[in-house]
């Protein structure tokens, strides 16, 4: 009997099968001309027996989709034995998403990146097919092809078309097709239970599966699963159809128990938790059997815009070791940041320190910036979440890890193979925790790096604002100094000649001397010696060294790469015996192979359990707490470092004061002494009069003159002085006006 089967271009085998169905099988096969790789649809009797319209409308529909996220249409051609028309299309190497999410490393569902793939792929697919006014009715993970592009990249696409038709908006249909678990409930009800309903569907029916589709993309299991599965039909119709708005699961575990509702989505998926808030309201209104609350598919398309154009903000919060993530509505400012940060850390925004590197994240952008306006964030370089008032470190307690499985002593071929994917299932569980604390692990050592670089730059920009204030005070004393030679000379001049007058010395220097002196006995030295001890001795960098030195890291440990090379090793276990369960009966030597594979399965199993238990889990526990004992000496130094910052605007503030009354008040005394000197010169020009001056008085003369130039020249100076000193303090209290939001970053 040959397998050999072939068409005009294109010739497949029969043993290369790719995917069955009720009407037909693809098969791999090849083009005759190029050899390049294909998928051929063939069609079984059954399909045959269909009305000629029916069996046309698969080909019709597939000449008149074109779009990426569709698998491809090669041709149309005869079979060379008579047996009918096949359908060559697109080989999608990368498997259905069924086989994918069947996988033991996606038994929880699969990784975010790749759910936000399914999602936009499968979406652009669904739109297009609405643009050409077609429903598909037979949605599900087995119908969404994965194809690996000549660049290695990820397209998701749409296939099998045989339950398609041409239907719009407004239009109804009778027909019944699809495959029971992810159909509407409404049909369910008449195609699973065969119950005489008089009921017509419309396209939406196809959001129905579109969500049962993503929860299973998103957690790897059915929203709603009566005990018994399948032949458990009217309970299942019962959950569908009794459940509240807004739950997105359902699940009975025992005969006739009762049902588990969910309005979430399972913690042990891998979603985020900031995807989560996004999607489970997506969820929700697909899953929606409430005529007048069902969703159209415009706003099916409006709300997975909405979630694909957000910006992914990656934070890690070094008070639960943990990485979480924001996404960003383009248009959502720092407020709308700091409140979601709120929501998954409880982390108020007036508490949160964020640093992006060494750079406080408000020193990249402003209050205003919109999301789209944000730094790049990934896992590797995520910003750091510090909290103001607090500096607890508490690890995130996990689930509990599911056990590995335990072969029973008599060999079985069926249920070792079973009992091995259920192993390997358990492995990549164990490989994320270990990945997530490995991760961790570097962080922790990334965050610190980082605040010691925001206290070291904090300490040297108040160590250079407190010179900056000492050179303006030693600059205010010697205006002080000329200011007084000037009132103390004009004095002595009206006092000799006996002019009236109503000038008051004052004793600035001692004013100003009691404003200094706290500044420059005080605070000085205490920055200096603040920035001498964590910039230049570096002490917060050695407590930290100190504190971890001797402990094991999990990230230096390579405790990801070991993790991964057990994984691996469980899954070549796995395979051996499922070869072994494809092969039925055992000779006496393979079935020694086999035993010997189970046991390497357990044995693996136990190295990566140990490895996460009993030396990651600790390793990080330990880190922890160092952690928390180091934040709390650099948190103190952040906290004095802004105490002392302070302290220096207030005292800066106050020599601003005075030197404005200085100004003033010199001012005044010059014009009053400036007066007083017009008077005496128009005496010494009536003296002048009537007799000649002696040598005395016009010695006299003479240095008053020069001494009235002096002090106009001082005051003249002190007025540039003063403005360059508002000047200084304009721009220190505009960049402590930025310093001080940034603290609410």
């Amino acid at each position: 009997m040959s397998f050999l089967r072939g068409s005009l271009n294109y010739v497949w085998c029969t043993t290369s099968v790719l995917g069955k169905g009720a009407t037909g099988a693809v098969f791999q096969g090849v083009n005759k001309n190029n050899g390049e790789p294909v998928a051929v649809k063939t069609f079984n009797q059954l399909s045959h027996m269909r009305p000629q319209d029916v069996q046309m409308r698969e080909f019709e529909v597939l000449k008149k989709v074109k779009h990426e996220n569709i698998v491809k249409l090669l041709a149309i051609e005869e079979e060379q034995d008579g047996r009918g028309k096949v359908i060559v299309m697109e080989l999608c190497t990368g498997g259905s998403l069924f086989n994918i999410l069947d996988d033991p490393e996606n038994t929880y569902g699969l990784a975010e990146s790749e759910f936000l793939l399914v999602l936009e792929h499968l979406s652009a697919g669904m739109k297009h097919l609405r643009d050409n006014n077609l429903v598909h009715r037979d949605l599900k993970p087995g119908n969404i092809m994965k194809f690996i592009s000549d660049d290695g990249s990820t397209i998701y696409k749409l296939t099998d078309f045989g339950a398609a038709r041409e239907l719009q908006e407004d239009q109804q249909f009778v027909s019944l097709y699809g495959t029971e678990e992810y159909l509407h409930p409404d049909m369910y009800e008449r195609a699973v239970l065969r119950k005489p309903v008089g009921k017509m569907f419309g396209a939406t029916v196809d959001l129905w599966s579109i969500g049962v589709t993503l929860y299973h993309v998103a957690t790897g299991n059915l929203p709603f699963r009566p005990f018994g599965g399948r032949r458990n039909k009217e309970t299942m119709f019962y959950i569908t159809t009794k459940k509240a708005s807004g739950v997105i699961a359902g699940t009975q575990t025992s005969e006739n128990g009762p049902i588990e509702w969910s309005r979430e989505l399972p913690q042990n998926c891998q979603l985020s938790m900031g995807l989560k808030k996004i999607v489970t309201p997506l969820l929700a209104g697909l899953l929606e059997v409430d005529s007048q609350r069902i969703w159209s598919f415009d706003k099916f398309f409006t709300e997975v815009t909405n979630t694909l154009c957000r910006k992914p903000v990656h934070i890690f919060n070094v008070h639960t070791a943990s990485l979480i993530k924001v996404f960003l509505h383009p248009e959502e400012k720092l407020i709308a940041l700091q409140t979601h940060i709120q929501e998954q850390t409880e982390v108020a925004p007036f508490s949160q320190i964020l640093l992006l590197g060494e750079i406080l994240l408000l020193n990249l952008i402003k209050e205003s910036t919109p999301g789209k306006g944000y730094p790049v964030t990934t896992e590797e370089k995520p910003l750091m979440l510090f909290a103001r008032e607090n500096n607890n470190v508490a690890l995130p307690v996990d689930l509990e890890l599911p056990k590995f499985p335990v072969f029973a002593n008599l060999v079985s071929v069926e249920n070792d193979a079973s009992q091995a994917k259920v192993a390997c299932s358990v492995g990549h569980v164990c490989k994320r925790r270990i990945d997530k604390l490995a991760n961790c692990s570097r962080l922790f050592r990334d965050a610190v790096e980082a605040f010691m670089g925001l206290v070291s730059s904090e300490l040297t920009k108040l160590l250079d604002k407190s010179q900056r204030s000492k050179e303006i005070t030693k600059a205010v004393e010697d205006t002080v100094i000329a200011i007084q030679r000037g009132e103390a000379l004009g004095q002595q001049i009206i006092k000799k000649f006996s002019i009236p007058s109503t000038i008051e010395s004052k004793n600035w220097a001692n004013e100003l001397g009691c404003k200094s002196n706290e500044f420059l006995s005080g605070l000085t030295p205490a920055i200096t010696q603040l920035h001498y001890r964590y910039v230049k001795e570096s002490n917060l960098r050695a407590e930290w060294e100190s504190n971890t030195r001797g402990l094991r890291c999990p990230w230096l440990s390579k405790a990801s790469f070991r993790a991964a090379t057990l994984v691996d090793r469980l899954r070549d276990g796995w395979q051996h015996l499922l070869r072994d369960r494809a092969t039925r009966n055992l000779t006496y030597n393979d079935e020694q192979f086999h035993v010997l594979e189970r046991i390497k399965v357990t044995e693996t199993g136990r190295r990566l359990k140990a490895l996460l238990e009993t030396e990651c889990i600790p390793s990080m526990t330990q880190r922890a707490e160092c952690f928390a004992d180091w934040y709390k000496i650099a948190q103190t130094v952040f906290l004095q470092t802004r105490i002392l910052n302070k302290d220096v605007e207030n005292y800066e503030h106050t020599l601003e004061l005075f030197s404005d009354r200085l100004s003033l008040e010199s001012r005044v005394a010059h014009e009053n002494l400036t007066r007083s000197l017009e008077r005496l010169s128009g005496q010494l020009s009536t003296i002048e009069k009537s007799s000649t001056p002696n040598e005395e008085t016009a010695k006299v003369w003479k240095n008053v003159c020069k001494e009235q130039e002096h002090i106009a020249l001082t005051v003249y100076e002190n007025g540039i002085l003063m403005d360059q000193l508002h000047e200084l303090c304009r721009l220190d209290s505009s960049g402590e006006e930025d310093t001080e939001d940034s603290e609410h970053d």
